[in-house]
């Protein structure tokens, strides 16, 4: 597994992971949730910005608001229940949400609210996968591994006009 970190972004620095067969994870400095301040490599991990300088490079156009859908291969291991909710995920349109129970029924499974919400909280690939455009059935902001916090950022990032 190779690694690099994007360290100035409007989330903080991320941590991003991937192999030949594409990326694997984003993780987050310190969300406030019991997560160390700084990401950490696994120890066996290799540094390369090399391998990573697509999702670098597309991660940097996305926070620059020049890229609102990214093009990368994605490797995140999961369920295969998993797997169809992060696909549904990819499908919400940057700056636009969508609830829990819309991405149920979009992956057929329309009273699979909560196991939907369960496989967005296991979302590996955060911002890439765009888990921060979900939200409750009242239009409320619920739930981030990330906190809060970020997901409010990237929701803003993505509406404004600038």
């Amino acid at each position: 597994m190779f690694y690099a970190t994007l360290s100035e972004t409007p989330v903080g620095p991320l941590l991003l992971a991937a192999d030949d067969c594409g990326l694997r994870f984003i993780r987050f400095s310190g969300a406030g949730n019991g997560q160390p301040s700084e990401a950490e490599p696994d120890p066996d991990w290799q540094y390369s910005e090399r391998r990573l300088k697509e999702s670098l490079s597309q991660l940097k156009a996305y926070f620059r608001k020049q890229l609102t859908r990214f093009d990368l291969p994605l490797a995140a291991m999961g369920t295969e229940f998993q797997q169809r909710v992060w696909r549904a995920l990819c499908e919400v349109p940057y700056g636009q949400t969508a609830s829990y129970g819309e991405i149920a029924q979009a992956v057929g499974q329309p009273t699979a609210s909560r196991a939907v919400g369960m496989a967005n909280g296991r979302n590996p690939i955060a911002i890439v996968v765009p888990c921060h455009r979900i939200i409750g059935s009242t239009g409320r902001l619920v739930g981030y591994g990330g906190g809060l916090a970020r997901k409010t950022t990237l929701l803003e990032l993505e509406r404004r006009n600038d």
